[in-house]
């Protein structure tokens, strides 16, 4: 098998990580778009939340993680602990976590469920792309929120069930609206709309990893 080679080097982030929420046991921040979530192999990708954040919490995981270009609410254990205790209510997808994007076009639909499964696409890393036959069960619901003109775009609020890699990115496209300023799925005229990807996680509710309460951290979404 042919390994994968990341030849991505992240541009300077000069946005600052902010603290949403902090106990001794968890963290949650506003992780800025442009910024990597955790620190990638190659030395010149070092900047990254997680690298920011054990400088001044040492002992920091990361309970999930962002995309590069997806801004929003981030969790992150400050022990061992209550990270598995996260990682448990991940995998049991009891975390709810709600996205804000801009899509092209009018989606005339104004809400819905999106049902696409999504695989691996090694040739073309980091994509994913659809695939009935190996690809993993994908489910994401949608709400139009409001219609923009000039060119025409649809600001919808994401509720996913599942977290594969890329999904509201590969669900987005399979819609036929892609997000702008997606690099990956979008066509030319999407992606030169904006600056950034136009996808932020702006709620996220969980039981607190110790206290066992419920949690919710929210953070404005500036687009």
């Amino acid at each position: 098998m042919t390994a994968i080679i990341d030849t991505f080097i992240a541009p300077p982030c000069n946005e600052a990580v902010t603290v949403l929420y902090q106990d001794e046991y968890l963290l949650a921040v506003n992780k800025p778009s442009g910024l990597l979530s955790l620190s990638g192999k190659n030395p010149l990708n070092k900047d990254s939340v997680h690298y920011r954040i054990v400088q001044q919490f040492p002992t920091a995981l990361m309970a999930h993680r962002l995309d590069f270009g997806t801004s929003g609410v981030l969790l992150l254990a400050l022990d061992k602990s209550s990270n598995a205790q996260l990682t448990k209510q991940f995998q049991a997808r009891t975390v709810k976590k709600r996205y804000m994007a801009v899509l092209l076009g009018k989606i005339e639909q104004t809400e819905g469920r999106v049902s696409v499964p999504i695989a691996k696409d090694p040739p073309n890393f980091p994509r994913q792309k659809i695939c009935y036959d190996t690809g993993k069960e994908a489910i994401s619901h949608y709400r139009v929120i409001e219609y923009f003109d000039n060119p025409l775009r649809t600001r919808v609020e994401f509720t996913p069930e599942t977290g594969r890699t890329h999904q509201l990115r590969v669900h987005s496209l399979a819609m036929g609206h892609p997000i702008l300023g997606c690099d990956l799925y979008a066509d030319g005229e999407s992606e030169q709309l904006a600056e950034r990807l136009l996808l932020h996680a702006s709620r996220i509710e969980f039981l607190h990893p110790q206290s066992n309460q419920p949690m919710t951290i929210e953070t404005q979404c500036r687009f």
